[in-house]
């Protein structure tokens, strides 16, 4: 699994894939978290800018910024954005911000992504004011994802290989408890953490289907690993097990894990 290397560098293709719905899921945090208007926010593996988006359209903030390792992504944001946000190429575990600057440091579908969790966090808490709010929220692949586990469950029958990309057996840490532990382990203090659901509804299967082609991230990769046999009964093994709505859409449930902790 540690050889596995996600693609992240097409804004386009990821807001087919899966900006739709990390757009729903934006506002659901912010809501959660309930900070007040006029704060500095930070933005830590940023991707396209849903959560970015969402801080300037619903939290009324004095600055935003966000950081990302993808250039392709940061040019996506600067452009969703235009000129709003303080966008910057980095590193997590190297911040380029200097330290107490941000009244919320948060991210957005990205944690389980980061190689160090410990080494983020520790940056994320030295960005952060002291007594404020750092925060993360990821989907929840093992269990309610249900876009995600769909396909994964599916894959395992046609190809045992999956089992390496899949998202629920790769990233251990996307439960509550395992959020929370690293977030105490990094000295944060009243760590809290929950789930948070979105309805992602397709007009139909191939709606479902055609985003998995996007070649962003573990399962997109995983798709475009099959050959073309093997990625028809994937398909159509999908297609025999998912659930529809009377009308030929598909209504499914999107969960994300939250946590939150003070600096």
């Amino acid at each position: 699994m540690g050889g596995i290397r996600d693609k992240w560098n097409d804004g386009d293709s990821y807001e087919y894939f899966m900006g739709r719905w990390s757009s729903l899921m934006a506002p659901e945090f912010l809501n959660w978290l309930n900070m007040p208007n006029n704060m500095n926010w930070l933005d830590v593996g940023c991707g396209t800018g849903a959560l970015s988006n969402a801080i300037e359209q619903n939290c009324a903030p004095h600055k935003t910024a966000c950081v990302d390792a993808s250039e392709g992504y940061i040019e996506e944001v600067k452009k969703r954005l235009s000129g709003k946000c303080d966008c910057k190429v980095g590193n997590v575990e190297k911040l380029p911000f200097s330290n107490d600057n941000f009244d919320a440091v948060v991210s957005g579908l990205a944690f389980n992504f980061f190689p160090n969790p410990d080494r983020a966090l520790a940056e994320m808490r030295r960005v952060a004011k002291s007594n404020r709010v750092v925060a993360a929220y990821v989907w929840d692949y093992s269990d309610r994802m249900d876009l995600l586990r769909y396909f994964w469950d599916a894959a395992c029958k046609v190809d045992p290989k999956s089992r390496d990309y899949d998202e629920g057996l790769r990233f251990t840490i996307c439960n509550t408890a395992n959020l929370s532990r690293e977030f105490k382990r990094a000295g944060l203090k009243e760590v809290e953490s929950t789930f948070l659901d979105i309805e992602t509804v397709f007009m139909n299967f191939e709606d479902y289907w055609n985003p998995f082609f996007s070649g962003q991230g573990p399962a997109p990769g995983f798709l475009m690993s099959l050959s073309k046999k093997l990625q028809d009964e994937l398909k159509q093994t999908i297609q025999q097990r998912i659930n529809y709505e009377s009308d030929g859409s598909i209504k499914l449930t999107g969960r994300a894990i939250v946590v939150k902790g003070s600096n």
